[in-house]
Parts: C-alpha cells; structure tokens; sequence
C-alpha cells in the first residue's frame, strides 16, 4: 500500500487559516490533495489534521480524514517526519501492508505529478530511504556576504570572490513540495537530510516557499503566470 501524506494543522499563526486559505479562488490544500489523486500512485490521499473545518476542506476535494491528529504532534515543534510516521503506523495498525509514503505539503500548489512519479520511480528503482524535491539556487552561493556589525560587507567564501560563476558548483535546497519514502525509513526516524536520500530537480519556475503573505502574493503570481493568466 501507498499512501499520500498531507500534513495541515490548524494553528498556522503567519498566515492565519493558511492551510484552507483561498489561493487564485481555490483552497490552497486543494491543489496538493488534486495531484496526489491525479498522480494515480496512491491507495489513499489522506490529510493528518487537527483541525475539523480543515478536515471538511480535505474531504470535500477527494481527500481522506481517517483519524484526527493527536494533539501530542499538533504543536509548533513537531516536525512533519513525526506526522507521516504517526500515519504510517495507524494504517499499520488497522491491517494493512503500507510499503511507501509521501509526504506533500498542503501549500504547494505549483506541484506537479510529472515530479511526483519521477520521485515514486527514483525511490523504488535504488536503495535509498527517501526521495525529495530540491532545485538550484538562483545565485552562486559561493558569492554570498555577510553584514558585519559596523554594516560592512564582508565575504562568506573569500577564496571565490573572483571564482568564474561558470566554474562554481551548482548548489541546492529543499524544495519544499514532496518527501517520498519507505514506511520503514519513516518508522525507523532516518533523516531525509543525508546521503541516503536522491534529490528530484524542480525547475526554479515550479518552487516558491509560502511563509509570509510577500511569498503568498509571489505564489500566486506564479501560478497565474504558469497557467497563462
């Protein structure tokens, strides 16, 4: 059994509601629930939430809500490693023989399924624990500076303060949409940030981090964009 993970509590405090708020006209849950359906990978899409009207949001677009999220892992602190290990042991429990998990973010809409089945096929054809979104940074790294007390710049990688950009390796981070892993490495609390894990490359086009309403807006810029608004 395969099953899609959409952690979204209720207590969002940046962004109030920010897990059912309405993005381009549309619950912003609604797009991760649709591509975790569409993808065609799952036995279940179901959405670990504390919240009842967030449960009633995840249901009403094909969602499933099978159990509320204990509060125990409903805080600030719990990382969402605890949240799909928690699902994963349920269904366990409940009988069934759950082979593979993928967490998605409940605010990722410019997800895409393409992503998806290229982590579930990059996952499942090695023996890595974990397969996850990352793409490139936009800027060398290598580059980057630091303010100094006095307001100063200040080098952070002074050995490539002339090095070609061409000549620089290319550096990546967390996308922030998809964590495809074995129930077993969720269980067992591997990290996913480790040698361990194969990273999927989204294009910078696809990935926007939604914290503030700045990124909100930027979001939804996007998405307009990608769709031809």
């Amino acid at each position: 059994m395969k099953i899609a993970v959409i952690p979204a509590r209720g207590g969002s405090k940046r962004i109030p509601r920010k897990n059912i708020r309405s993005f381009c006209g549309t619950p912003i849950i609604a797009y991760s629930i649709n591509a975790a359906c569409d993808s065609g990978l799952f036995d279940e899409v179901i959405v670990s939430t504390d919240d009842e009207e967030i449960a009633g949001v995840a249901r009403q677009f094909g969602a499933t809500t099978p159990f509320a999220r204990p509060k125990e892992i409903s805080d600030d602190f719990t990382g969402t490693n605890a949240v799909v290990k928690h699902a994963v042991g349920w269904f366990i429990e409940q009988g069934n023989d759950v082979s593979h998990a993928c967490c998605i973010y409940a605010t990722a809409p410019l997800i895409r399924t393409r992503y998806l089945r290229e982590g579930y096929d990059a996952l499942t054809g090695s023996d890595a624990a974990f397969a996850f979104s990352i793409t490139s940074y936009a800027f060398p790294i290598q580059r980057a500076v630091r303010l100094t007390s006095e307001g100063r710049v200040e080098a952070l990688y002074p050995e490539h303060r002339i090095t070609r950009s061409q000549d620089l390796e290319p550096v990546f981070h967390d996308a922030g949409q998809f964590y495809w892993g074995t129930a077993r490495a969720f269980l067992n609390d591997v990290p996913v940030f480790s040698p361990r894990s194969i990273g999927i490359v989204l294009p910078r086009v696809l990935v926007q981090d939604i914290d503030t309403l700045e990124d909100w807006e930027q979001a939804e810029f996007m998405f307009r964009a990608l769709r031809g608004d």
